[in-house]
């Protein structure tokens, strides 16, 4: 146990230059105390004392603004920087050396039963007001992009932007719009495409009228020309 808080302080100097000295560490970081508190409760968890693992982690979240589900399954090396607001859910896996900045969601989408929470993977960076949403797979190395609301999987080595995410570099070159579509789709752009290609359309309706009449008409005059034909 001894062994695996050292690695934790550790962890913490690797992560933030702004770390001065092991006792500041160990007292002031609120992402370690949630981190050390989360893993007394799962162990009670696991050995289904399940409302003395919840007290536990409800007063962690008390004192550090960070709500670790008991059951959440943790690998090593965890950091979480300025963490108030982050919520992990109960069926959620997080593997090694993986950073989680403040107001990060790793939740569900609904009321499913069995996994329903993400699995990060290792050497995962999660930004700042990020949401994981669903039982899916975020790959090894992966970089999700800040306020960035990820729904799919992720393939590994890929860094992730927008909402809903997309996939905008794997493995160190830019992903083209033209990929990923399928995996990856993004409602809002192709309404507005669809849109667009429709007024193109009719624009192009109105100058055939227009030419057709042989004078220069009004809009209702050429809709009504168009309906004619």
């Amino acid at each position: 146990m001894f062994k695996q808080m050292k690695s934790d302080i550790r962890t913490v100097f690797e992560n933030d230059p702004a770390a001065r000295g092991i006792f500041e560490v160990v007292f002031t970081y609120s992402g370690l105390h949630a981190l050390w508190a989360h893993r007394v409760a799962h162990a009670l968890f696991r050995r289904r004392w399940y409302t003395l693992a919840r007290v536990i982690s409800q007063i962690s979240r008390f004192m550090t603004g960070i709500e670790i589900h008991p059951g959440a399954r943790i690998g090593n090396r965890l950091f979480i920087d300025h963490g108030m607001g982050v919520v992990i859910g109960e069926t959620c896996e997080i593997g090694d050396d993986v950073v989680i900045y403040q107001g990060v969601t790793l939740g569900g989408t609904g009321k499913e039963k069995g996994k329903r929470h993400p699995t990060i993977g290792n050497n995962v960076v999660i930004g700042s007001g990020a949401k994981v949403l669903g039982s899916f797979m975020i790959g090894d190395n992966c970089n999700i992009g800040s306020n960035a609301v990820v729904l799919r999987p992720v393939p590994q080595n890929s860094t992730v932007v927008g909402n809903p995410g997309k996939v905008v570099k794997q493995n160190g070159e830019r992903v083209r719009d033209r990929l990923d579509h399928t995996n990856l789709p993004d409602p809002i752009v192709d309404t507005l495409r669809s849109m667009q290609k429709e007024i193109d359309q009719l624009r192009s309706e109105l100058e055939d009228a227009r030419r057709a009449s042989g004078r220069t008409a009004t809009p209702e005059a050429v809709v009504c020309s168009v309906k004619e034909d």
